[in-house]
Order: structure tokens, then C-alpha cells, then sequence
């Protein structure tokens, strides 16, 4: 998978919001996320891309830990969020292990710097190969607040770790103040 092409903070005009009572955030990081229908919740770094182009994972030793891609959108603005998390590890099970589970209609929620919460609803989850990884499908923008969580998925092969990736597709259906929340 590569990093969302010409996916940067810097790009041109925005296009109108999707969901009229759901406007576009203004830009401030992603500090954590949680689902509540899979029971996770899970502190944010960010994320830039590597030497080659593709997209960083958080570091394989923190297992709980999710990342978001600083240099596109952040969730909530309008365009498209990415938000990356392991499968699973070396030592066993990590954050984004039951990603597949969520359904249409589930809700993710994810806290901003500025104690706003994004919540964004569910619209589809697939499976792609990654030889095959539609990147225009996935980073591509629909003109509204859009978010991807992406984990690893398919066919796990020891020398060539899996096969394929799970994506999540969610556009932003409410804004919340942030309570109580780091």
C-alpha cells in the first residue's frame, strides 16, 4: 500500500460538504480513536510516509496503538482521513484485530487537539489484495469528510506477512465536545 497520492495538507480548493448538519472541521490532529461497537479505544500518533513512498505503520512494539496520516486531512476536515493500525504482531493481537467485524451503520469516533470528537459512520468494509490495492478508490476524496481505517488482511504468509488489506469506509455524521478524554 502506498501512502494517499497527492494526499497533502498544501492541495487546492475543497469541494462542498456531502451531509448538510454535518459540516467540515477546521484542521486540528487526531489524538485517539475509539469504536465503540468492537470495544476499542486506542491513543493516535502520526504518520508520514517512508523513503519509498508508502505509508508508516506505528511502531510493531506498540501493539495498541493506532496512526493517523498527518500530512492529509485530519478527521473531520473535509476530504479523506487515513487512520492505520496492526493487525496483529510478533507477541500477539493489536488494535485493529477485529477491524472486519464492523458493519455498515457502525459508528468511529475519533478525538481532535481541539476537544472535538468526529464521528463518523460506517458505509462499507472490504477486503483488496494488496497487488491489486485500488489507491484512488481508497485515498480518493468524495468532496465531504470521509475517514479509512486500514489493518492488514487475507492470507498470512510467513515470509511475506498478508496478503491483503481491510479498508473501512466512514463519512462524518456528527461532531461531539470531547469529555474527559486524553
Amino acid at each position: 500500500m502506498v501512502a494517499p497520492p497527492g494526499h497533502d495538507r498544501a492541495a487546492g480548493p475543497r469541494p462542498r460538504a456531502g451531509r448538510p448538519g454535518t459540516p467540515p472541521l477546521p484542521y486540528a490532529p487526531a489524538t485517539a480513536i475509539a469504536i465503540p461497537g468492537l470495544a476499542l479505544e486506542a491513543p493516535l500518533t502520526g504518520l508520514g510516509r517512508d523513503r519509498r513512498g508508502r505509508l508508516r505503520t506505528p511502531p510493531v512494539e506498540e501493539a495498541r496503538l493506532a496512526g493517523w496520516y498527518e500530512h492529509g486531512p485530519a478527521p473531520g476536515e473535509r476530504g479523506t482521513a487515513v487512520i492505520v493500525g496492526h493487525r496483529d504482531t510478533p507477541t500477539g493481537p493489536a488494535v485493529f484485530l477485529n477491524l472486519d467485524d464492523l458493519d455498515r451503520g457502525d459508528e468511529i469516533e475519533v478525538v481532535r487537539a481541539d476537544r472535538r470528537t468526529a464521528v463518523f459512520t460506517v458505509d462499507a468494509v472490504r477486503t483488496f489484495d494488496k497487488s491489486r490495492f485500488p489507491d484512488t478508490r481508497v485515498y480518493g476524496s468524495r468532496g465531504r469528510p470521509e475517514l479509512r481505517l486500514l489493518t492488514c488482511g487475507g492470507t498470512f504468509h510467513r515470509e511475506r506477512g498478508y496478503a491483503a488489506n481491510i479498508v473501512v469506509f466512514a463519512h462524518l455524521t456528527d461532531v461531539r465536545p470531547t469529555a474527559g478524554v486524553t
